[in-house]
């Protein structure tokens, strides 16, 4: 059945058009301090710009490394992930490393990186903007574009990923390697980060890296902003979200509403299958039924990513305000100086996600990793954007809720005030979880909430370092 999946895959790439499985035309990057293992034959990490070339972008003035993480398997098919580190703007030395995954799947980190949490945003004249909230104030931050066809990360004879334990495996390695290039780096507090289904990495890749008792470093936390985790309970939450239950008006009518609970009662019955057995055709019936329940919702033409906005006619993702990102990398200057091999980017390539569809990946949960941290004593911050429908604060609640970590369930939620003596949100935390609800924020909370998020990082990452 595998196979098959893997076929039917290849098939369908090859009738998709406007995309690149590699480079325009055969161009060789400069490929400095290379690093390999005897551990992981085929596996190597290599720098493709130098610190002055990416600094010359004007992004900011720490030190920056962009390069490729690649591997080959038999001689023929070569994968290439596209990875671009910023130091610390305070103390690189000892301030915490923190690996970024923007979800999609197919969606690049440098949508985190430039519409969210680092060092600058692209004006609409293609200029860098200083980002003074951005996630590297006090600690060094990795994106990586992951799994391969996405961002800036490419294949040669190679197909997309098609589950997220297949995709995470990879990722450790690529961390492994990381810190044996950067070797100065490996008793620094590391973190993992993510939002959207980086709900799914997250967990996944957390439980890939407690599997290895040889590894080069350890996880001091996850944080994991309006992710997927638990699509049986989130699905659910959409017609709270919908309905008037969440915070703020209906967005739909009464009869809308029971339509999206007789939709949400069918897929229920097939995705509690596709937790049981984990068979590919029960979780793809699911994620075709999950759809529909957010059917009602998505007629209205409001934002699913914020439920404040109209969706943008003609973006990719609703927001006008991320259009300009991907016309700067791919400004020639902008690529020589990062050292990619002339690749047109695109932020989101969700022409390859039929891969995790087919197996049924979406519908998933990944929850029990996330218990299995805490088991560990490893810190878990969920953290969501109130006006965001697709991953909804209601339902990440529910969902942290039902982790049944010690008492945190029967810890009431309070209010959460920022520095400036202003209500933020509200959250619950009990020993090693904590829940926020940010306010007034949707699926991006860095993008909403700058300010209130960098303080909510940073409270974080001081009392876990």
């Amino acid at each position: 059945m595998y196979s098959f999946i893997l076929i039917l895959t290849t098939f369908v790439l090859s009738l998709t058009t406007g995309t690149r499985i590699s480079p325009q035309s055969p161009f060789q990057f400069p490929k400095q301090n290379q690093v390999t293992s005897d551990q992981y034959p085929g596996f190597s990490l290599t720098s493709s710009s130098s610190s002055s070339a990416v600094s010359s972008l004007n992004l900011d003035t720490v030190n920056q490394t962009t390069g490729y993480f690649e591997f080959s398997k038999h001689g023929i098919i070569d994968y290439h992930y596209f990875y671009w580190f910023f130091q610390s703007r305070n103390d690189p030395a000892t301030d915490p490393i923190i690996l970024w995954l923007t979800g999609g799947p197919h969606c690049s980190s440098s949508y985190g990186l430039f519409f969210e949490l680092g060092p600058s945003s692209i004006s609409p004249e293609l200029k860098p903007i200083r980002n003074p909230y951005s996630w590297n104030n006090n600690a060094s931050v990795i994106f990586l574009d992951q799994p391969v066809f996405t961002g800036f990360s490419y294949g040669d004879h190679a197909i997309p990923a098609s589950s997220t334990d297949e995709l995470v495996k990879n990722i450790y390695i690529f961390l492994q390697l990381f810190f044996t290039k950067f070797p100065e780096f490996k008793q620094n507090r590391f973190h993992i980060a993510g939002e959207s289904y980086a709900g799914h990495y997250i967990p996944s890749l957390s439980h890939e890296i407690l599997s290895h008792d040889d590894r080069l470093f350890d996880v001091s936390s996850v944080m994991i902003g309006n992710g997927i985790i638990h699509p049986l309970i989130q699905i659910g939450s959409y017609i709270p979200m919908a309905c008037g239950a969440a915070g703020h008006p209906a967005l739909v009518n009464q009869s809308e509403c029971d339509q999206m609970r007789e939709s949400y009662e069918r897929f229920k019955k097939y995705d509690e299958l596709c937790y049981q057995y984990k068979d590919f055709i029960s979780c793809v019936i699911a994620r075709r039924l999950g759809q529909e329940v957010a059917k009602p919702f998505l007629k209205t033409g409001l934002n699913p990513y914020d439920v404040r906005k109209p969706c943008v006619a003609n973006t990719s993702d609703c927001y006008v305000e991320s259009q300009p990102i991907d016309k700067y990398l791919n400004l020639p200057h902008v690529q020589e100086a990062i050292g990619v091999p002339n690749i047109t980017f695109k932020m989101c390539h969700d022409e390859y996600n039929l891969g995790f569809e087919l197996t049924g990946d979406n519908m998933k949960p990944s929850h029990l990793y996330l218990r299995e941290l805490l088991e560990h004593d490893i810190p878990v911050l969920i953290y969501a954007g109130d006006k965001d429908f697709i991953c909804s604060w209601i339902g990440l609640l529910d969902v942290v809720d039902s982790l049944e970590y010690k008492d945190f369930a029967r810890e009431p939620l309070r209010l959460w005030k920022n520095s400036n003596g202003e209500s933020a949100g509200e959250y619950k935390v009990f020993d090693k979880l904590k829940y926020v609800r940010v306010y007034n924020a949707g699926h991006m909370v860095p993008f909403d909430q700058p300010e209130n998020s960098l303080e909510l990082l940073n409270d974080w990452i001081h009392h876990h370092t």
